[in-house]
């Protein structure tokens, strides 16, 4: 194993971290001038590593290449317009609430409304009947 394949694996690791704040912020707008190219790069050097035998660095830059990917699909302004337009924004968003549900601290009984104590459930009996 080549200490220069830790090296390159640890770069674009680095990468990743930095790009994470730009993925997640909702009013972050990256032009498709700058995300494209920089998917690209990334895809195309995890082939030219794979050729190479440096499996690590390859998955790195796979990783940082689908960063980039992320990112222009959710933050550039074209994408943006192209999601509301055919309702995918919609599946993102439910996606998102599902995901809060999946959270331990989400109850199921939370989902529901809650009944109105003075008001008789189907099949009770008061004690006046």
């Amino acid at each position: 194993m080549m200490w220069q394949d830790f090296v390159f694996m640890i770069g674009s690791g680095l990468s990743i971290v930095f790009l994470g704040p730009t993925l997640l912020n909702p009013s972050s707008r990256v032009p498709l001038g700058t995300s494209i190219p920089s998917m690209t790069i990334g895809y195309v050097y995890s082939a030219t590593f794979l050729t190479l035998g440096m499996t690590f660095s390859a998955m790195g830059s796979f990783t940082a290449g689908t960063m980039w990917a992320l990112i222009t699909m959710i933050r550039s302004p074209p994408a943006r317009r192209f999601m509301r337009a055919t309702g995918l924004d919609l599946l993102g968003s439910d996606l998102r609430r599902w995901a809060a549900r999946r959270r331990p601290s989400y109850s199921v009984i939370d989902q529901y409304a809650q009944a109105d104590p003075g008001r008789r459930q189907h099949g009770q009996r008061n004690a006046a009947d």
